[in-house]
């Protein structure tokens, strides 16, 4: 059930046919992520729509004016008794700053603490890029776990965030 707001997002958790291209086109226009990184974002959602509550993706989308304004995707780690990994989180480049993505990131939270989550944790790039995404993540409590220099391509290093989320 949508939940309103008096800033006009509705929040979902439920995902739709189409919001698959709805967050592909909403991940291309932040500039931020490649073709492949696109695709997958899609591909996520359409796990969820195909396999429903059996699918290890949760997401948090957030419209405004009928249309989407952000979303994030999260879900437990394979292999693991309580962590969770937030794989996405992305605002519209015009709603940025207006503080969508904290409430899209503690919805989140909230969601995997109630289905038994300990921590969550979040990968990024160490490129300049990146650097208020990772502002973001530590203004928002998580702290640095892990550090793999040239991860992704020289000069692209991996960076894992972690929060501890408490009951």
């Amino acid at each position: 059930m949508p939940i309103a707001d008096e800033d006009l997002f509705t929040f979902r958790d439920d995902v739709r046919p189409s919001d698959v291209v709805a967050v592909m086109e909403l991940v291309a226009e932040t500039g931020f992520f490649s073709a492949a990184e696109v695709a997958v974002a899609g591909e996520l959602l359409e796990d969820r729509l195909t396999r429903g509550p059996a699918s290890d993706y949760r997401f948090v989308l957030a419209d405004r004016g009928g249309r989407l304004a952000g979303y994030c995707c999260f879900g437990p780690i394979p292999l693991t008794q309580s962590s969770f990994d937030l794989y996405w989180i992305v605002v519209r480049p015009g709603t940025q700053r207006s503080g969508l993505g904290r409430r899209l990131l503690a919805m989140a939270e909230t969601a995997a603490r109630d289905l038994g989550a300990t921590a969550m944790y979040v990968d990024t790039s160490s490129r300049a890029q990146y650097t208020p995404t990772r502002a973001f993540y530590e203004r928002s409590g998580y702290r640095t776990a892990a550090d793999f220099p040239d991860f992704y391509a020289p000069g692209d290093g991996k960076i894992v965030f972690v929060k501890r989320l408490s009951s």
